[in-house]
């Protein structure tokens, strides 16, 4: 009879578990999925010419330079009692691996090739806000380097996002996620100064 409790408490605690993981109860380690709810085109149009259909790019590992490398969102509908949502996930990896995907899409000629154009960033913002919705930020200073090292520009790229949904969900807030980080890369490519430098290697 004992050994029948104990299952049945085990099976009753792994549902409660189940249902608030479920609910978005415990987003003290939110697992970053790719999930955006728009697209590039829809951003408005992006012209893929010159040196971004030309001149190979290759992403290299983004920096953090954030506080606090694992927070990354907060719920505030109670401010007196905010909820935070952090995440292990490498951030800095997930942008520039997204930016990259996102970039070759596009037409841009990403390469692996030795005499490509360094791309590279520090991460100085990366944060979801949700009040009655969901509002993200991201902020990126971008590199743009030669094969050699040489800076060729450097500037500051922000990407926002704002969100409908039900209340401490991570699909919401990976979608939020992901559409910020979908404008940043569309700013990036859409930026004259940037398309500048790479036909400047």
């Amino acid at each position: 009879m004992r050994m029948i409790s104990s299952a049945v408490l085990f099976a009753a605690t792994l549902l409660v578990s189940t249902t608030a993981l479920a609910r978005g109860d415990d987003l003290q380690n939110l697992q970053l999925l790719w999930t955006p709810n728009t697209t590039l085109s829809e951003m408005g149009p992006l012209d893929v010419s010159g040196p971004l259909l030309t001149s190979p790019i290759h992403f290299d590992a983004f920096v953090d330079q954030r506080q606090d490398h694992s927070l990354i969102g907060e719920n505030r509908e109670d401010a007196a009692k905010p909820r935070t949502v952090k995440t292990s996930a490498d951030v800095p990896a997930f942008i520039s691996t997204n930016m990259r995907d996102l970039a070759r899409a596009a037409g841009a000629n990403v390469s692996d090739a030795p005499e490509a154009v360094r791309i590279s960033a520090d991460v100085r913002q990366f944060f979801v806000i949700e009040t009655d919705n969901y509002r993200g930020q991201i902020s990126l200073l971008v590199h743009v380097r030669d094969a050699k090292g040489k800076e060729l520009w450097t500037g500051i790229i922000n990407g926002g996002a704002e969100n409908y949904g039900r209340s401490f969900r991570a699909d919401n807030y990976n979608e939020t996620i992901s559409n910020m980080l979908m404008r940043a890369t569309y700013n990036l490519l859409a930026s004259a100064s940037f398309r500048d430098s790479l036909g400047k290697h």
